[in-house]
């Protein structure tokens, strides 16, 4: 249970819950939580709803501004002990307290979002009530945004669980309360996923529940402080990979069976006007820079892990300069299988330095995407980004053939 509660209404039952976890978010929260309160009001207006502020005891005023923040919804306030931090333990919290307040729809968004929308309050819950499992979002993106799910999540989520969930690293969504026993009864919970590995452990188990999945139109970007443009971040980037392998172990009688992918249920398709995303800067000689660093670091740890076919290619890479620069698919998507299947047999240490030496060589993969795609509109990125999942999902039989052969080895 959490540490320290507020619920200044007395609240015992509420329909539909939405939590906004916060760290220090005092000049943001309110303004998030009249949105969603909107959001509430204009479309669920016969449900009781609550709206709780999930919080890592914030010293800068975060619980007073929620509670100013003007509308109908009831509000509660939560907060983890002093000291602890990360979203993933917000959300636990929230998973808690609504269970006892046996809710018929779930929804989380982050506070920091400068644009919300009460649309978006509609096309997150709706598909609940309507019998949906989990919804993600699907955010209008700039072609050089979500260079993790792009490159990593979305691929890997594909072949594995086959479901094409475009963004279900987003951050926000909404759920049934089906899921809830699942998620706090779960079978494989770590300071990772305490972190800011929690929204991509919620996705993966929701995707290996076998209950609908539904992508929600948003009809414009999300534009807040962090997320989307900075998924190259080590620490990130580390948490995401991590919690993927960790959960392939979790499923691995669910996975090997998965054949293909399916296409998943869109909600929210009548939306009338959709926003052009912002402009993303990238810097190609930079992140150029990093790769190329990561062969004095690593190379040894690529040799030993991925075999001296694929350690020749990054050589051959390496060599041929930024100007004609290319990781192609097939060598990725290797590194990829083979760094899940040497992650499971890793001690805990090993697997860490397996995930930071990865890094460099998914900055490579980032830098041939963006030379790739220079020139393509979105839908054509969008296109090649298809194309590129569709050589993970006919490679599996490779994935499985080397997971099994670790098993026995």
């Amino acid at each position: 249970m959490a540490f320290y509660e507020e619920n200044p209404g007395q609240i015992t039952q509420a329909d539909i819950i939405v939590g906004i976890p916060s760290v220090n978010e005092a000049g943001n929260i309110a303004g998030a939580a009249a949105r969603v309160d909107k959001g509430l009001s204009e479309h669920f207006p016969g449900m009781s709803c609550a709206i709780i502020n999930c919080d890592n005891h914030s010293s800068d005023g975060t619980r007073e501004a929620f509670f100013s923040a003007p509308g109908t919804a009831a509000k509660l306030y939560l907060s983890t002990q002093p000291g602890e931090s990360g979203k993933g333990r917000n959300i636990r919290n929230f998973f808690e307290k609504a269970r006892q307040l046996n809710p018929k729809a779930l929804m989380v968004l982050e506070a920091d979002i400068r644009n919300i929308s009460p649309v978006w309050v509609r096309n997150l819950v709706a598909p609940v009530l309507k019998g949906a499992g989990f919804v993600c979002p699907l955010y209008e993106r700039h072609k050089y945004e979500t260079f993790l799910s792009n490159s990593i999540v979305y691929p890997l989520f594909r072949c594995l669980y086959g479901r094409r969930v475009r963004q279900s690293n987003a951050g926000d969504y909404g759920f049934s309360p089906k899921l809830l026993d699942l998620y706090l009864d779960a079978p494989f919970w770590s300071d990772t996923v305490a972190n800011s590995g929690i929204d991509i452990w919620m996705a993966n188990m929701a995707l290996a529940s076998r209950l609908p999945i539904v992508q929600a139109v948003m009809g414009a970007p999300k534009l807040h402080r962090l997320k989307g443009r900075y998924t190259h971040l080590p620490q990130m980037f580390a948490e995401t990979v991590g919690t993927i392998f960790d959960l392939m172990e979790v499923y691995d009688s669910y996975w090997p069976l998965v054949k293909w992918s399916k296409p998943t249920a869109l909600f929210g398709t009548d939306l009338q006007e959709v926003d052009t995303p912002l402009p993303v800067d990238v810097n190609p000689e930079g992140l150029h820079q990093v790769f190329m660093e990561g062969f004095d670091k690593y190379y040894r740890l690529w040799e030993h892990v991925y075999g001296p076919i694929v350690a020749r290619k990054l050589q051959e890479i390496r060599s041929i300069g930024l100007q004609h620069f290319s990781l192609p698919t097939q060598t990725w998507m290797t590194i990829l299988f083979d760094s899940a299947v040497a992650y499971r047999g890793m001690s805990e240490q090993d697997r860490k330095d397996l995930v930071e030496g990865l890094h460099p060589l998914y900055v490579g993969k980032v830098v041939s995407y963006v030379k790739k795609i220079w020139r393509m509109s979105l839908q054509q990125a969008e296109e090649y980004i298809e194309n590129e999942c569709m050589m993970f999902e006919e490679n599996k039989s490779y994935l499985i053939k080397t997971w099994t052969k670790g098993e026995r080895g």
